[in-house]
């Protein structure tokens, strides 16, 4: 049972002005909640990323965790791998986030070698990696920013690296857009959330999260060089998706200028 003091009350009281949403102290306070209340196949994505790992992470390999939040990725590949399988950084934009997951990975995984950083990811000096994730991270930059975010991260995986990337999505018909919405506010309702508390969240979260489509998510990935890219997971209007990087990718079809920038991270 949560505490009540640590659920999601943000927007349970009428707002004469609905700020844009941030990840603030009060955000961080009940984000845990907030989560599982908000965002369908949450518990479900986190469970099979260590699975995941464990079938397609060089052992030993690094790990980004890309707006970490509260280090949940971390903890669920800690959940399934031991402490020698892999090394992860966690980057949040939030100091909060990343003072509350340094507390909680060292109290539930202290023998794994997880730490984190607060950092843009826009402009983060990336090392080679094993595995990326992208938990509902990329939804949050600006669109004309998310290109280049991709590639520098194609560029900082290993040849056979993965990226894990989970999104919220815009389905390109309408009609079955606005079904997955409504069908979406149904389950924040039967999560507890009131028709108020909708409103105003999805009032806030107004031009500050701009999904893409499914298939603007595929194209992306695919012209940015992954050999293939698999939606393994999908509910509602949420899905994840995971972009290989083939062992071959520098064997002649990469460009001087993309090498260099490989083995410059």
């Amino acid at each position: 049972m949560i505490d009540a003091s640590y659920r999601d009350a943000i927007f349970s009281t009428p707002l004469d002005r609905v700020a844009s949403f941030s990840f603030d102290e009060q955000v961080v306070a009940c984000f845990p909640d907030m989560v599982r209340r908000s965002i369908p196949g949450y518990g479900q994505i986190l469970g099979m990323l260590g699975v995941i790992a464990e079938r397609h992470l060089r052992h030993g390999a690094h790990v980004y965790d890309l707006g970490c939040s509260l280090g949940a990725v971390g903890l669920a590949l800690a959940g399934r791998l031991p402490a020698d399988a892999f090394e992860l950084t966690g980057v949040d934009l939030s100091p909060t986030m990343i003072a509350r997951a340094r507390e909680t990975a060292a109290a539930e995984s202290p023998d794994h070698r997880i730490q984190f950083v607060e950092g843009d990811i826009r402009h983060l000096d990336y090392r080679p990696s094993g595995m990326i994730v992208l938990n509902f991270t990329l939804q949050f930059l600006p669109p004309a920013d998310r290109d280049a975010v991709i590639a520098r991260l194609f560029a900082a995986l290993e040849p056979g690296g993965i990226l894990v990337l989970s999104e919220k999505i815009v389905a390109e018909d309408e009609q079955e857009n606005a079904w997955l919405v409504e069908r979406y506010h149904d389950f924040k309702r039967a999560n507890g959330y009131s028709d108020m508390e909708i409103s105003q969240k999805r009032t806030a979260l107004e031009n500050v999260l701009v999904p893409d489509t499914l298939a603007a998510h595929h194209e992306r990935l695919t012209r940015t060089g992954f050999s293939r890219v698999t939606t393994w997971f999908q509910y509602l209007n949420f899905a994840s998706l995971v972009a290989f990087k083939d062992k071959a990718a520098f064997k002649g079809k990469a460009t001087s200028q993309e090498k260099a920038a490989f083995e410059d991270v």
